[in-house]
C-alpha cells in the first residue's frame, strides 16, 4: 500500500473513531466532516487568489518573453479556477436555498415514529 493511500485510509478510521467508540452518532461526525470541508473550501479559493497574485507579479518582474507567457498563462488558470470554485459555490448555495436546506442541518432519514392505537 503506498504511503498516500495509507494516510487517506488512516484520516478516514481516525475520522470514524468517536463513532465507534460510541461518543458520537453519525449527525456528529457529518456535522464534523461538513466544517472540514468547508475549511478547505476557503483554502483553496485563498491559494488560488495566491497564485494568481503570484503569477502577475512574476509578469511583472520577468524580462523574458517565455517566462512572461508562462506567467499569463499561469494567471489565466488562476482566474479560471477562481471563477469555477466561486461559481460551484453559488449554485450549491442557490440549491440550498431554493429547496430550503441549510447548511447546518445534514439530511438524514429520522426514524418511523410509531404511536400506540388505544382501542
Amino acid at each position: 500500500m503506498s504511503l498516500r493511500a495509507a494516510l487517506s485510509v488512516s484520516a478516514f478510521g481516525v475520522t470514524l473513531l468517536p463513532m465507534i467508540a460510541s461518543a458520537a452518532g453519525l449527525t456528529d461526525v457529518l456535522v464534523l466532516a461538513s466544517s472540514i470541508l468547508n475549511a478547505c473550501i476557503g483554502l483553496l479559493i485563498t491559494g488560488a487568489i495566491v497564485v494568481f497574485f503570484y503569477s502577475i507579479a512574476m509578469y511583472m518582474l520577468t524580462a523574458d518573453n517565455v517566462k512572461k507567457g508562462e506567467s499569463l498563462k499561469l494567471a489565466l488558470y488562476g482566474v479560471v479556477t477562481i471563477f469555477v470554485m466561486v461559481s460551484i459555490w453559488g449554485i450549491i448555495r442557490l440549491l440550498q436555498s431554493t429547496f430550503k436546506v441549510t447548511s447546518t442541518d445534514p439530511i438524514i432519514p429520522r426514524g418511523v415514529v410509531i404511536t400506540p392505537v388505544s382501542y
